[in-house]
């Protein structure tokens, strides 16, 4: 009898968009439950609000003196968005 040949596994398909870019690629968060909760590491929350900071910045033209402004706001918008309750998860 001859030997039955193994396929091999389909590849997966790429990605089309990466996970930060899917909020622009038109989800909503009004599809997310209000009571679900992001868990985010402590290096996850800093690089959300550091990002979040830069474009607060961008959009005021760079200007110098509002770096500590940008960032307390950048941090209460990352942390309502995520549901947290102030703290940051271990």
């Amino acid at each position: 009898m001859a030997a039955k040949k193994e396929r091999p596994a389909p590849a997966k398909a790429p990605r089309t968009t990466k996970p930060a870019e899917a909020g622009k690629a038109g989800l909503r968060s009004s599809s997310i439950s209000s009571n679900a909760r992001a868990e985010v590491s402590p290096d996850e929350l800093r690089k959300l609000v550091s990002e979040a900071a830069y474009y607060r910045a961008k959009q005021r033209g760079f200007t110098p003196g509002h770096e500590m402004e940008d960032w307390i706001q950048a941090e209460a918008e990352v942390l309502r968005r995520i549901g947290a309750d102030g703290t940051p998860r271990r």
